[in-house]
């Protein structure tokens, strides 16, 4: 079955061209106009696989769509299309729950690829659940908190739920899998985005400044930063 995407995009020869070379590619494509009916839309519709949204939309705007989007589901991929000169677009796309982002103007083949990479990792992430479902289905103790990796959801010590996004999950689990252990900053951006550009680095700080807020409960549970180095997650007992 084609994957089917959620694009938003108000501009109809930008939208046209996006269109329809990812229907090309074989991935159904359901392309709304204004935010509005786009969000009207996802409401009626549990089976899409990923969103593309544009930032300046009619009626309602692209992080107001995002907001509410993650209200309905916290793990669907959301991809942001951002102009090129606003990077605090950018960087506020990810603090409200996007998970990457592009800058316009951008190549449809670069496009693809962050699609691809991502309903890739689904498709990996459902064959290891398959192969390993015991381990899957084990919480991981972190400090306090109880990781559900499998449904992408954090327990704090006063039993509040945070629901993760994709990338947060992957990079919580990543911490988790390496605990104690330093993490280089181009490791992470390239194990997470494939690469490790500037404008990667500054979205690689929002979601450690999101996963910190999270697990402030802990006060025996750090993401310490090495300077010029990357991260490491601690745990003082």
């Amino acid at each position: 079955m084609n994957k089917k995407i959620l694009f938003v995009e108000d501009d109809p020869t930008l939208g046209f061209v996006v269109k329809d070379h990812l229907t090309l590619e074989g991935y159904e494509i359901e392309w709304i106009k204004d935010g509005k009916a786009a969000l009207e839309t996802f409401e009626k519709n549990t089976d899409f696989n990923l969103c593309v949204f544009d930032v300046m939309l009619p009626k309602l705007d692209g992080f107001e769509l995002a907001k509410k989007v993650r209200t309905k589901n916290k793990q669907i991929p959301i991809l942001f299309l951002t102009a090129k000169s606003l990077q605090e677009d950018r960087l506020h796309a990810l603090r409200i729950g996007a998970d990457d982002y592009l800058t316009k103007p951008f190549s449809i083949e670069e496009l693809v690829l962050k699609i691809e990479v991502f309903l890739r990792r689904s498709v990996i992430s459902q064959i290891e659940n398959v192969k390993d479902e015991a381990s899957k289905d084990t919480p991981i103790q972190l400090g306090k908190y109880i990781f559900d990796v499998k449904n992408l959801s954090l327990l704090a010590p006063s039993q509040k739920k945070y629901s993760l996004t994709s990338r947060e999950a992957e990079l919580l689990e990543l911490f988790c899998k390496n605990k104690e252990q330093v993490l280089r900053r181009e490791f992470i951006l390239k194990e997470l985005w494939g690469d490790d550009d500037y404008f990667l680095g500054r979205s690689l700080d929002v979601f450690i400044s999101r996963l910190r807020k999270y697990l402030k409960e802990d006060e025996n549970l750090q993401i310490e930063n090495i300077p010029r180095v990357g991260f490491k997650i601690t745990e003082d007992k």
